[in-house]
Parts: C-alpha cells; structure tokens; sequence
C-alpha cells in the first residue's frame, strides 16, 4: 500500500508493481497506476476501512504530516513504514531501502545507477554555463514558502543557485515561510519557479505582488512552473523530469541574456 507517489513510482520502476494493492488519489505517475490500483488516500488522509480491505502487509508513507494516518493504521494493526526523504541522498537511499524491502536490491542498484548517471550528466552540462542564474522557487503562495532541500540541491545541479537555500534544510515547511516580500525583491533572482503544490502556478499574479517590479526576473518575464508531480515528489520523478526541466529553463534563460547583451 503506498500512500504517496514517489513509493509508487519506484516500485513501478523496479518492476515491482505487482505489490502494490492501493495507492494514493493524488498519484499521476505512472499514468496506468491510476487505471490499475484502486485510490485509498490523499496526503493528510486516508479512508482507513478501504485500507483494512485491502489487508496490506505494509504501508508506506511519506513524512511526519502522515503521522497521524500511520498511527490510525498501526492501532487497526498494520504494518506501517514512514519514510522522510529531504535531500537527493536520502532520495536514493529511500529507493535502495524499498527495493531490499521487495527482494529487489539489485535492480534497485541498477535503478539507483540510472538515476545517478543523469544527474551527473546535468551536472556536465551546467558546468558549460556563463555564470550561476540566480533562482527563487516557490511551493506555496499564500504564504509564501520558498522549496525544500531536495529542491534547493536539484537547483544546484541544474546549474542555477538558489537564493534561499540557508533555509532549505527546514525539516517543516514553516522554516521556509517568507514572511515579507521584500526579503524576495532584495535577492535579486534571475529566474521564478513556481510549483504551487498540485495548485495552477499564476506569474501573473507574483508579478503583481507590490514592489516585484523591482526583480529582474518579474521585468524580464522569467517566472515559469514546473508541475508539482515532476519537482515535489521526492522520488524519481525529481531526479529525471524535475531537474530536467530547470536545467532546461536556466539554459533557455542564459541564451536570451547572451542575445540581449549581443
């Protein structure tokens, strides 16, 4: 039973899809996960009878926001396993875990290599970079909540820097709340990311936000999204599409300032 993408994603990954008897109603990747195992859970909930039903031998979870599910679910008597991945590391490390779970290490390694490889392969190819663009991501906009480690590393990366990794390794999204705009404007991104946690991203109205006319990036019309199931789930979806995805905004980004600047 997976009640977040990222368990379900690498388990389709490996191979191992067959386990897997529910999964979470927010869950797009991959698409025929959706047409093949019934939907038992949003993220901060869980209909526990259609869980039950189900006689899982383990659940998995994601993070202290399922907390409460997973005590609700262990006093029914399941078996419950909460993983807490925050940093590409532990990404791979969930991956290599859940795999060893299903009698499937080896091809877990395999997967692991993959995935390593074409970071790697990112990594190169920022190298090849004018300079560092300066980045602010955004989860959330109301309040405003800047991303989390993972993110802030898959950034990196990508070749780009993000202007509020110091808090980043905040282990609650309330140490990554923005309290003022201002505290935006003064760090000058190059380019806005938006991932507003499965919410349409609206540049138009951080545009509008008082005082962000300021920001090269508002000025220039550098706001872009990159959808929530691609960057915000920590599995391999961030290391492939997501990363990819900003590398490919912040190569576009620097080509358009090297033709203005011609």
């Amino acid at each position: 039973m997976c009640l977040t993408e990222e368990s379900t994603e690498t388990l389709y990954l490996l191979g191992e899809e067959r386990r897997i008897v529910g999964i979470s109603g927010y869950t797009v990747r991959p698409p025929r996960a959706r047409r093949e195992k019934p939907r038992v859970s949003a993220f901060l909930s869980a209909k526990t009878d259609k869980i039950l039903a189900l006689r899982p031998d383990l659940v998995i979870g994601f993070s202290d926001l399922q907390a409460d599910i997973a005590r609700d679910l262990a006093k029914a008597g399941l078996n419950v396993l909460i993983f807490n991945q925050r940093s590409v590391q532990q990404i791979l490390d969930m991956i290599l875990a859940l795999s060893s779970l299903v009698g499937a290490a080896d091809k877990g390694v395999r997967l692991i290599g993959e995935l390593e490889a074409g970071l790697d392969e990112i990594r190169k190819s920022s190298k090849a970079f004018a300079r560092r663009p300066r980045v602010y991501f955004e989860e959330w906009d109301e309040p405003m909540i800047s991303g989390i480690r993972w993110v802030s590393e898959l950034i990196g990366i990508a070749g780009g820097e993000d202007v509020f990794s110091g808090q980043s390794h905040s282990q609650a999204a309330a140490g990554r709340v923005i309290a003022d705009g201002k505290m935006v404007v003064e760090k000058q991104p190059d380019v806005i990311i938006g991932s507003w946690c499965g919410k349409k991203f609206r540049p138009e109205r951080v545009a509008a936000r008082p005082g962000w006319q300021a920001i090269a990036a508002v000025r220039e019309n550098q706001l872009f999204e990159v959808k929530s199931a691609d960057i915000l789930q920590p599995g391999p979806a961030a290391l492939t599409d997501g990363v990819r995805r900003i590398h490919a905004l912040l190569s576009d980004y620097l080509k358009r300032s090297s033709d203005r600047a011609s």
